[in-house]
């Protein structure tokens, strides 16, 4: 079982300052700062997945990466941009989910192939359209006409693909995009794009299904499968059901969900092999908009505040060198909590409790923590934020490797 991270140009800086809260300034970004798989050992993950529209842009505006590093992408090739070691592979795809309105793929077969030639991905997706509805009841003639049209434009898209791919002699591996609505719409597609030649077949817009829809459509697809046939899901990260889906031809999966999570969950922000911590909240004065209104409003004392933040990191840097106690640095959360947030429904102070009695950051073996302790459980700026969300692409990594396969053995 291969997993593959979507990229979003999402690095850290290894000259960040955690104290001064500065960079060096002589940081160049991109060229200095790192990608998780050059800071992390083991590798989080086993192929990285690149979509045209976060590089090239789509009707919803320009992409995420800049000119000159567009420019550098398509020059240095996918794998020499991302200075990826040798056993990481990389797929290229569309990004369906950035041109939903529209009424058909604002690319073509061609430009979609230039793409991935271009930047040398060892295989490619078809261009699909992603499909907004579920009904396992509904046949091929009640279906809603939206959705059939979708389907048929995917796997027209998927045959026009694979004879270019054939055309063009190209090395890249022709992945075929499976779009439905239903087991036996899925089933369908399967069997269709098996019949133009793929051998590979990414089950597209299952995201928002629940654990035992997907079961249901692979178990539907099994029926038709080929033996030589391999299934990647799009966006799916169920641990748990992981070794069943193998079980139904499923050799790869792509998701942001365990690096997303450290940031914009509301709880569940550090990651171990066993549970779930919420990550401490210390907001910087002058970088949190909500605060800074209040503050203008003249509701809260700017040197409160800023006292108050400073006094949180102090003591919990204390506390994690054994020189503080928790519950002076639970007092001290509490109260700039108060002035952050007055209004809040629910404390988060509690759950800090559990956060800072386990310490999990102390026993985990990754390179981050080891590196920067308790300063990956704190919520507090994108250098920190990411660090946490690489940590928990390292969790999740293991866990995967500890997945058996349907022969029994380990990943």
């Amino acid at each position: 079982m291969k997993f593959y991270f979507p990229d979003s140009q999402d690095q850290v800086s290894p000259t960040f300052n955690f104290v001064t809260e500065e960079h060096s300034p002589y940081r160049v970004r991109q060229r200095d700062d790192k990608y998780a798989h050059e800071i992390l050992q083991p590798l989080p993950y086993d192929g990285l997945l690149v979509s045209k529209a976060i590089v090239d842009g789509s009707v919803k505006g320009a992409g995420k990466y800049s000119m000159p590093q567009r420019e550098r992408l398509y020059r240095l090739g996918v794998s020499r941009y991302f200075r990826l070691p040798a056993n990481i592979v990389t797929l290229g795809d569309c990004g369906a989910f950035n041109y939903v309105d529209e009424e058909i793929p604002p690319y073509t077969i061609d430009e979609v192939l230039d793409f991935y030639e271009r930047c040398g991905f060892n295989a490619g997706i078809s261009v699909d359209h992603v499909i907004f509805g579920y009904d396992s009841k509904v046949s091929e003639d009640e279906a809603n006409p939206a959705w059939k049209k979708r389907r048929e434009i995917s796997l027209q898209y998927a045959a026009d693909f694979y004879e270019a791919v054939e055309r063009r002699g190209n090395k890249i591996e022709p992945v075929g995009a499976a779009q439905g609505w239903s087991p036996a719409s899925y089933a369908d597609s399967v069997r269709r794009l098996q019949d133009m030649g793929y051998k590979r077949i990414a089950l597209g817009g299952m995201v928002p299904l629940k654990t035992a829809d997907i079961l249901a459509c692979l178990k539907e697809i099994d029926q038709l499968r080929l033996a030589v046939t391999e299934l990647h899901l799009l966006g799916i990260t169920r641990v748990a059901s992981m070794e069943e889906f193998a079980l139904h031809g499923v050799t790869s999966f792509d998701s942001t969900s365990p690096f997303r999570q450290a940031f914009m969950d509301d709880r569940n922000n550090y990651h171990t092999q066993a549970a779930a911590y919420i990550a401490i909240r210390v907001p910087q004065v002058d970088g949190n908009p909500a605060l800074k209104r209040r503050v203008l409003a003249g509701e809260v004392s700017q040197a409160k505040a800023k006292s108050a933040e400073r006094e949180c990191m102090k003591r919990l840097r204390a506390y994690d060198q054994g020189s503080e106690t928790v519950d002076r640095v639970i007092e001290i959360l509490g109260e700039y909590e108060q002035v952050v947030e007055p209004e809040t429904k629910k404390s988060k102070v509690p759950a800090y409790r559990v956060t800072l009695e386990d310490q999990a950051w102390k026993s985990c073996k990754c390179t981050i923590c080891a590196e920067h302790g308790i300063e990956i459980a704190i919520f507090r700026g994108s250098e920190r934020n990411k660090r946490r969300g690489f940590h928990n692409l390292s969790v999740f990594a293991t866990k995967m490797h500890h997945i058996k396969h349907p022969l029994g053995q380990e990943n």
